[in-house]
């Protein structure tokens, strides 16, 4: 006698390849290893990428690329966007992947379009990108849990594939049109990688503020990260993010939001003792957000036409 439940059957594993043992195609290994699929293999070239597949996903052959993409049913392609199409139009000339593989790209700037190649032998072509900055370390893997993941794909077919890897290993899947992954990742690297580009100018501007002049015990202020900059700054950004994040535009605060001109005219002179180009930084930016704040006339006007006295 039966009771009557019955349990759905687990999902299907897949034997999954990468190419290559790069920060992201380890995480995304790895993280897809943790809810079950197996990696069996990897292409790793160069040193660092060999023991890097090795301490993070042991279990996998290093093996050629051709090798990885035959014997794949989901392959990973992790290798960086400029050498993407390359790798793509190698392995669809040699005819190592099978129809119906599962092929997935994790490049932000690309759609499935760069995967025709493979598309036409019969592959399912999957662009999925993790929105996320990678290490290289063992943490890359649980952030992903945390992460969205910008996915294009060909049909309604391919976007459920899509989803379902993605929410299996605990991202968030975000839509983006073929038409649109310029500006997506666009976006991404406006946000993330000019915010390194602003903060390390404004670390080195603080260090020169604060430098030979430390209290009796403090710890000196130097040009190695971790310091005392650093820990000034911290609260400062930590909060800022969080507040334009929650509440957008209404999170802005400075002399540019108050409209106060001669505060700006007042850093810029500082800031171009320092150096000229954070100054030039400075000015750039703070002209966008008096466009964003709608600033008064005077204050466009000052970062329209400002330049360092000669």
């Amino acid at each position: 006698m039966t009771s009557g439940i019955t349990s759905d059957p687990a999902p299907a594993r897949l034997s999954v390849g990468v190419v290559s043992a790069g920060r992201v195609g380890t995480a995304v290994g790895e993280a897809l290893e943790r809810v079950g699929h197996v990696v069996f293999g990897v292409a790793a070239v160069s040193d660092a990428s060999r023991a890097r597949a090795q301490e993070r996903l042991p279990d996998a052959q290093i093996l050629p690329a051709t090798d990885v993409a035959r014997r794949s049913e989901l392959l990973i392609l992790a290798v960086p966007d400029q050498e993407l199409a390359g790798l793509v139009g190698g392995l669809a000339a040699t005819g190592a992947v099978k129809p119906g593989t599962l092929v997935m790209h994790v490049s932000g700037a690309n759609g499935v379009g760069i995967l025709e190649p493979l598309t036409a032998r019969g592959a399912v072509p999957l662009a999925i990108h993790p929105a996320m900055t990678f290490s290289g370390k063992a943490e890359d893997t649980s952030r992903l849990q945390s992460a969205c993941f910008g996915v294009t794909a060909r049909d309604d077919i391919g976007y459920a594939i899509a989803q379902a890897l993605v929410l299996e290993m605990g991202g968030e899947p975000v839509r983006v049109r073929e038409d649109a992954r310029t500006l997506y990742h666009a976006a991404l690297a406006h946000g993330s990688n000019h915010l390194v580009t602003v903060v390390v100018d404004a670390l080195d501007a603080l260090r020169a503020a604060l430098a030979h002049q430390e209290l009796l015990g403090q710890e000196l202020v130097l040009d190695a990260p971790g310091g005392v900059a650093e820990r000034v700054l911290a609260p400062l950004l930590s909060a800022a993010l969080d507040n334009v994040l929650r509440r957008g535009q209404a999170a802005l605060t400075g002399p540019v939001m108050r409209g106060d001109s001669a505060t700006v005219a007042r850093h810029l002179d500082a800031l171009v003792e320092v150096d000229p180009r954070i100054a030039a930084g400075y000015r750039a930016l703070s002209l966008r957000t008096a466009q964003q704040a709608r600033s008064a006339d005077d204050m466009v006007n000052l970062l329209e036409n400002w330049g360092p006295a000669t």
